[in-house]
């Protein structure tokens, strides 16, 4: 029984070529290609005539994995030539590795990442000994422009050489296992006739010894779970995505050259390297002579020639080309002398080089080719609106009929297809937008979206909700990726969650670690709950919960949060200022824990290892809910004036007054002894005191918006006996802290003055009283122009 194994490297000319050459001479019964088993009955799909590259794409979905992988295939990927070259032949054509949705790929996102770069000590080995910077200079001068006698021993060498005694993981142990069993079947079966085995090198040796012996009966092919959702198909894949440079972990960088070298060979990909570059560099106006080019090719031939190359390899051109059109210091190293994506700082020159080389081919499938339901369905959702054309569109969200359009594109925008782009419109955040515009495009990446897209479900709706489902799950505790994920599904028509979705949301929310996010959520879904009936989310039973469990989120790290000289802390604030809210407008109906809610704030309140900010803000919490206190609980019988005289402290008492007026500015505003008492406090202080509290008085009176800074300058002059504009008053020029720079030189000099007996107590400014109560407070913010309410 006369087998053959070709160990390959994916994605290598050379190796295609002797795969090719081997068919052709032995015309073997089998030929067995590492790749998905369960593909075996759709081969013929592979076969319709495409344009390559094209990928298997692979979904897998159950309650605790989701997993989605690409096993790509060029004109010069082995594999491909196996199967094409073979079929042509007369062969059983199968593939004989575990599906890509087993175990066995956890974590990996591509079937053909090269198991060679996790020994990379090995490789360090080999480089070192041959002089060369990493792997792909190696491969090329070993493999690409080596001459080809001698070829099939030397890649076995190779590759007993990167396996060595080491033993396999326990994933490739699997795989190697079931493949070999394939080997051994088909073995059997051919008889006298050869066999021939496609799969990556490092598995080619576990592969001869294993099927050396053992069972011959033909393996079953691995099903789907109960209960998993998943399947194959083939999608347009493009150089770009096959790229090492651009991230891609298997195989060859610069896809373009490698499929000149597959055409032209080795002489005829150096010179159409060469051109390919000059002619990016032009077409991006860099200037490029003939006498560089002549320099760079000259350069190029003379690398070869020292480096023992019958031709330029890739990396001898590049250099060349470096050597002559770069004429500066480089910042980071050139990126064909390690591996994996171009580095950032790469000299602009140099990124196109990179690009040249990578080339822009984009694959296209057969006509005739299946696709997942999502495709159809998605073709007759866009058919049915008129969105299926080049379109700018100007959406009002107001009308039944525009809205529903806009339904259909924020779904396709969740599955990130290209094409569907959205210029202007609502935003997460409590902006009142009600209009919409989108360009829509053709793009050539659409379809291979759509197909990637189908894992998620067979419909628009059901891909988007569990897309949107997916990326709850990963939000984890980010609450403002939460938010997002709440409002897209609002402005996708998606008002209904999964179970699994809603459980993800609680856990995100119970878990949130910052009160800043999670009051910034809060009134975001607040509003959504509370007012928009647009986006049909009013009264949401879904919102309703997320409220519910940010409310007692809010709470709970509120009482938790230490430092009594902390400084105010708008996100905190804000979260404490959002759950009033929510429990003046949502306490009844979500059946909030008001009472609860009351017993934390006095709680907080009254702690004096709390920041002064959360305490004036729980403070301010009891007071706006007074109403809704019962007649036993705390908020029921504040006393205000007792509680600002009691943080009137010089050094907190702008922060604790920030909390205050943030949960309750009304309530402040309607009640004059209050700002009394205010004015009487501010005007007392001594000047150094004024000068520390300055900054978070300033900060505190800002929420109080214009029209109410006026209400309160109007009473200030009313308590003084005086006439005029509180409006002109509002609009003093002067810088506050120059004012209180100057009122801290007048006590000093005063104090000289006393001090060498040259004025009597009662002093020249007999105005004092007035320019600290009317001009110093004011200056301080208690009516700052510039203020706004947050």
């Amino acid at each position: 029984m006369p087998v053959t194994f070709i160990g390959v490297r994916h994605h290598s000319p050379a190796c295609a070529r002797l795969v090719a050459e081997t068919l052709d001479e032995l015309r073997p019964a089998y030929v067995l290609i590492e790749g998905p088993a369960d593909l075996n009955d759709r081969i013929g799909e592979l076969l319709l005539g495409h344009e390559l590259p094209v990928a298997v794409f692979t979904s897998y979905r159950d309650d605790e994995r989701r997993h989605g992988s690409w096993a790509p295939f060029c004109d010069y990927s082995p594999e491909w030539v196996a199967l094409t070259h073979g079929s042509r032949a007369g062969a059983d054509v199968k593939f004989i590795d575990l599906p890509a949705w087993h175990p066995a790929f956890a974590g990996r996102s591509n079937r053909y990442a090269d198991a060679e770069l996790r020994y990379a000590d090995v490789m360090e080995r080999l480089c070192r000994s041959f002089d060369v910077d990493n792997v792909d200079v190696l491969w090329d001068h070993l493999v690409e422009i080596a001459p080809r006698d001698g070829l099939a021993e030397r890649l076995a060498t190779y590759f007993d050489l990167v396996r060595g005694e080491s033993a396999a993981g326990e994933s490739d142990t699997a795989r190697e296992a079931y493949m070999a069993s394939w080997v051994r079947a088909a073995a059997a079966e051919a008889g006298e006739r050869h066999v021939v085995v496609v799969t990556g090198g490092f598995h080619r040796p576990a592969l001869v010894t294993l099927s050396a012996a053992g069972d011959p009966a033909w393996p079953s092919v691995p099903r789907l779970p109960a209960g998993a959702l998943g399947g194959s198909y083939l999608v347009p894949y493009s150089f770009r995505r096959l790229d090492a440079f651009d991230g891609y972990q298997s195989g060859m960088p610069s896809p373009g050259y490698y499929q000149e070298l597959w055409e032209s060979g080795a002489a005829g990909a150096a010179m159409h390297l060469v051109e390919a570059v000059a002619g990016r560099l032009r077409e991006r106006k860099q200037p490029v002579s003939t006498a560089d080019l002549i320099a760079a090719r000259a350069t190029a031939d003379g690398l070869a020639m020292v480096r023992g190359h019958q031709h330029p390899a890739r990396a001898d051109v590049l250099d060349g080309l470096a050597s002559a059109l770069v004429n500066e210091a480089l910042d980071v190293p050139l990126p064909w002398s390690s591996r994996g994506a171009l580095r950032a700082g790469s000299h602009p020159v140099v990124v196109e080089m990179v690009a040249a080389l990578s080339g822009s081919r984009v694959g296209r499938l057969h006509p005739g080719t299946p696709a997942p339901p999502l495709v159809h369905d998605l073709d007759a959702e866009l058919a049915r609106a008129g969105l299926d054309g080049d379109a700018d569109l100007d959406l009002d969200l107001t009308r039944a009929e525009q809205r529903a359009r806009s339904v259909i594109l924020h779904r396709v925008r969740v599955l990130k297809v290209p094409g569907f782009t959205r210029t202007a419109g609502p935003s997460v955040g409590l902006d009142p937008e009600l209009r919409e515009r989108w360009a829509l495009r053709p793009d050539p990446g659409r379809i291979t979206a759509v197909i990637e897209a189908g894992a998620h479900g067979a419909t628009l709706a059901d891909a988007a909700a569990a897309a949107l489902a997916e990326r709850a799950a990963m939000a984890g505790r980010d609450v403002a990726a939460l938010a997002t994920v709440l409002f897209d599904a609002a402005l996708a028509g998606l008002t209904d969650v999964s179970d699994q979705a809603l459980a993800d949301i609680d856990a995100g929310v119970n878990g949130a670690p910052e009160l800043g996010p999670l009051g910034g959520m809060l009134a975001v879904i607040l509003t959504m709950w509370r007012h928009d009936g647009v986006f049909g989310t009013t009264r949401s039973a879904v919102l309703g919960r997320v409220v519910t469990a940010a409310v007692r989120r809010v709470l709970w790290l509120a009482e938790g949060v230490r430092g009594s000289s902390a400084p105010a802390d708008l996100g905190r604030i804000v979260a404490l200022a959002a759950c009033r809210d929510a429990l003046r407008h949502a306490g009844r109906e979500l059946s909030l824990d008001v009472p609860g809610a009351l017993e934390t704030a006095a709680r907080v309140s009254a702690d004096a290892d709390a920041p002064p900010d959360l305490r004036g803000a729980t403070f301010g919490l009891q007071w706006a809910l007074a109403d809704l206190a019962l007649a036993d609980l705390p908020g029921s019988d504040l006393d205000p004036l007792r509680s600002v005289r009691g943080a009137f402290v010089a050094a907190t008492v702008g922060d604790w007054l920030a909390g205050l007026f943030a949960l309750a500015r009304e309530e402040v505003l309607e009640r004059e002894e209050v700002i009394g008492l205010l004015d009487e406090l501010l005007t007392g202080l001594g000047v150094e005191d004024f000068l520390v509290a300055l900054p978070a008085l300033r900060q505190a009176f800002e929420f109080f918006p214009p029209r109410e800074r006026e209400a309160i300058a109007e009473r200030l002059l009313a308590r003084r006996g005086l006439g005029g504009s509180a409006r002109s008053l509002l609009r003093t020029v002067a810088d506050p802290a120059v004012v209180a720079a100057g009122m801290r030189l007048d006590e000093r000099v005063d104090e000289l003055l006393r001090e060498a007996g040259l004025m009597r107590e009662a002093g020249p400014v007999s105005d004092a009283g007035l320019i600290r109560g009317a001009g110093a407070v004011n200056d301080a913010g208690l009516i700052s122009e510039t203020g706004a309410q947050p």
